[in-house]
């Protein structure tokens, strides 16, 4: 995984130097799908396990993407993981200096942001579920080398163990203005909630939905408040699609879609969001 992140980014900068010297006319930036991490408690185990988790997950593409190399504490995360799992990788100097090229040239970050991560500290073999059917509490993340994921008491989450947290959202936004203080403005490019959409009658009533979004809304606009420059939000999604890991059960749309005729019908938060971008008011 670090090699292929590595290879990712260093593929990123490459493009993102010619664009820039070809002088294309627009704009080039990269999206990163990045989940806050948190730890379980105030035990120094379990914050050194979330450490290592967002060290992986996030710390090392910020890293990548706005310094051009890794910092002290993210190569540190990464040898600690390495050698937990007897893994390797092989950075070329070659690679940061286009890297480091490209730190000051992305015009934007785009940002998938859905849920967080309560993490502990976890010593065993690596075990991992993927819950891609909406049973909730069958979701197992365990990693090696960095921690376990739970569920916290009195957090919601969805039926997809998703952890529903617009906190987190926010610290991650004040953090990439505190951190990388050069980057230039950030899109919010996917946010939504997957759901068990009930169809009666040509009516959708997703009061979830919207529960969901107004408090995630409300805390991206906290994170405008406190000076962070976001210029877009964009909902996922519009209309339900093929989800690549939960197939056609986890519905994401304001639109419901009959998939074996082809309707669309306006779910309960196709009319709320409309009022929403209308009058630029989250209620």
């Amino acid at each position: 995984v670090i090699q292929c992140l590595h290879n990712m980014m260093y593929a990123h900068a490459r493009v993102v130097n010619l664009f820039k010297e070809k002088g294309y006319l627009g704009e080039i930036g990269v999206v990163h799908s990045l989940e806050t991490k948190y730890p379980a408690t105030d035990s120094e185990e379990d914050k050194y396990a979330a450490f290592l988790d967002d060290a992986l997950s996030i710390r090392f593409l910020l890293d990548a993407t706005y310094l051009g190399y890794y910092s002290n504490e993210t190569m540190e995360a990464l040898n600690k993981i390495c050698a937990a799992n007897n893994a390797s990788y092989e950075f070329l100097e070659s690679d940061f200096e286009e890297m480091k090229k490209a730190s000051h040239r992305n015009d934007y970050l785009g940002i998938n942001h859905y849920q967080c991560h309560f993490v502990k500290a976890y010593q065993g073999e690596s075990t991992i579920h993927h819950n891609g059917t909406g049973d909730k509490g069958t979701s197992v993340y365990k990693v090696k080398g960095i921690g376990e994921r739970i569920y916290k008491e009195g957090i919601e989450r969805t039926d997809w163990d998703w952890i529903i947290y617009p906190e987190g959202l926010y610290d991650l936004l004040l953090r990439i203005k505190k951190d990388y203080p050069h980057y230039q403005k950030i899109y919010i490019t996917e946010n939504g909630m997957g759901y068990k959409d009930e169809f009666d009658n040509g009516i959708v009533m997703d009061k979830p939905r919207i529960d969901y979004l107004k408090v995630y809304l409300q805390s991206l606009s906290k994170a405008i408040d406190a000076g962070v420059v976001v210029k877009g939000y964009f909902l996922w999604s519009l209309m339900d699609v093929f989800s690549w890991s939960n197939g056609y059960n986890k519905r994401y749309g304001l639109f419901y879609v009959d998939f074996e005729t082809q309707k669309r019908y306006p779910k309960e938060s196709a009319y709320w969001y409309k009022h929403v971008s209308e009058t630029k008011i989250v209620i």
